[in-house]
Formats: structure tokens, C-alpha cells, sequence
């Protein structure tokens, strides 16, 4: 990163240092010298903070937990570090940028100063690594998937939905479980990701692919794990843990429909999976 003053300035200010003193010039060589040592100072500065943008090699997010529910929870929880951590990195350097700025802008004035210019004709400092941009906005949180309120959809988005949603209804599972595909590759962070990964599970279990359908009802859940849908998700991804002989993660799964949604229409479907399952 290199520290850019106005053309004139810098001309001047490196032929002076480049000439040998005259008496009458002392103070003048004074005041440069301690202008030298500020910039250099400024630019070890810099060199910090490009240190700690550049990556270590060594990250340090574990993911743990035995069960697809424990490492769902276990990526959160390293989401939610992450995002605290840049907040952190953000405010650190936002203040080592203003007082660069400020270092800068007082390095011009005394500069002109000494040049004998006009310091009022002295414009804005240039933000120190490039014009500030406008404050960055939290991005606004996406609404759950079938949560009653207005969002806002792509273009040919619920057309592309009902159209493999059509299919679906009409026991068309390929073609279904496909459209369903598309959408959520053609509109990612689509409100209605969750209930169109839904859907391609039962397409998939229509078809008989019941370790397609598994993931498909996991990427359900995780899309939205506390959304309308997500009852039904995670009932049904049990349901299918079950039918791969996978006993022990199904009776986990099950048992979680009722740990996080005790009032849901899916509990009692739940339950009799795990009754039929033998699940203590």
C-alpha cells in the first residue's frame, strides 16, 4: 500500500531532504526530519495491519458432534464466531484507517507550510487504502420460507416453483424432483429454498432414492432450522435415516421433532416412526 500526497509536495519535500542544510534552514530540517519519521512510522503501520489481513494457512473452526443435528449446531456456533470476530477485525480497522487519515492530512498541512503555500486551497484527505465507500448496511435477514409476510421474489422464480410443485402433484417425480434442482441452483437464498428442498425429498422418495431424499430433507432443515417447514423436515429425514438402517441417528433426529417444535402437527407422525422404530 503506498502512501500518495499531492505531486507537488512530495517533489518538493524529497529535493529538500536531498540537499545539505544551510544554517538558516535548521528549523525547516527540523520539522522534515520529524515529518520522515512520521511516515515511516505510518508505514509500519500499514505493514501490520496487510499482516494480519494475510491468512495464517492453520484455520481454526472445529466442527464436532456424532449427529447431523450436533454438527448443524456446531457450524453456527462457528458462523456466529466468525461473524463476531470480523465485527471485531471491522472496528480495528476502520480506527487504524481514520487515524492514518488524520496523520496524512496533518503530514499535507505542514508540508504546504513549508512550502510556503496556501494551506486553505488544501482540499480533503484521501482516505488512507482508497475513497471510503459508504458505510456497509447489515444485509436485511431473509425471511423464513412460507412465513405469511411479503417477499420479494426473482423473476420466474414461483413460476419455476409451481412448476415443478405441479409435477410433484401429479406423481411426475422426475421431472419434479429435477425442477426442484434447478431452483435452488438457479435462486440460491430463495425464501422458499427450504420448502423447495422439501419437496425434492419427496419427488426422491417417490422415486425411491431414499439416501438422495435424506439429504435433500437435511439441506431442508439447515436452510431454515426454525422455519414452517422444518417440522416436516426433519420428521421426514429421520423417517429416512430409518429406511437405511440407521437406527440409532433416526431415533435422534425423531426425537428432536418434539424437543424443538412441541406444538407441531409433525409430533405425532414423529412419535409413531419412533414407536415403529423401537426407539427407547
Amino acid at each position: 500500500m503506498r502512501l500518495r500526497l499531492p505531486g507537488v509536495a512530495l517533489a518538493c519535500a524529497l529535493a529538500v531532504l536531498t540537499l545539505h542544510p544551510a544554517p538558516a534552514l535548521a528549523q525547516d530540517q527540523q520539522t522534515l526530519a520529524d515529518i520522515r519519521q512520521e511516515l515511516s512510522m505510518l508505514y509500519v503501520e500499514v505493514q501490520k495491519l496487510k499482516r494480519e489481513l494475510s491468512t495464517t494457512g492453520t484455520p481454526s473452526v472445529q466442527l464436532s458432534g456424532d449427529t447431523v443435528l450436533e454438527r448443524v449446531a456446531s457450524m453456527e456456533s462457528a458462523l456466529q464466531t466468525l461473524t463476531a470476530r470480523t465485527e471485531q477485525l471491522e472496528f480495528r480497522i476502520e480506527e487504524i484507517v481514520r487515524d492514518g487519515t488524520n496523520r496524512i492530512g496533518d503530514l499535507e498541512f505542514r508540508l504546504v507550510e513549508l512550502e510556503g503555500g496556501d494551506v486553505s486551497q488544501l482540499g480533503d484527505t484521501t482516505t488512507l487504502g482508497g475513497d471510503a465507500a459508504a458505510p456497509a448496511q447489515p444485509a436485511p435477514p431473509t425471511p423464513p420460507a412460507n412465513s405469511g409476510g411479503q417477499t420479494e421474489l426473482a423473476i420466474g422464480e414461483r413460476a419455476d416453483f409451481d412448476a415443478a410443485n405441479t409435477a410433484l402433484a401429479e406423481s411426475r417425480y422426475r421431472e419434479a424432483a429435477d425442477g426442484f434442482q434447478r431452483f435452488v441452483t438457479n435462486y440460491p437464498g430463495s425464501p422458499l429454498a427450504a420448502e423447495a428442498q422439501l419437496k425434492r425429498g419427496k419427488a426422491l422418495t417417490g422415486l425411491e432414492d431414499t439416501r438422495e431424499a435424506a439429504r435433500a430433507y437435511l439441506a431442508s432443515f439447515s436452510a431454515d432450522p426454525t422455519g414452517q417447514v422444518a417440522p416436516e423436515a426433519l420428521t421426514l429425514l429421520g423417517s429416512s435415516l430409518g429406511k437405511l438402517g440407521q437406527g440409532d441417528q433416526a431415533c435422534l433426529t425423531l426425537a428432536e421433532v418434539s424437543a424443538r417444535f412441541p406444538m407441531s402437527g409433525s409430533v405425532p407422525t414423529a412419535q409413531a416412526e419412533m414407536e415403529a422404530l423401537g426407539c427407547q
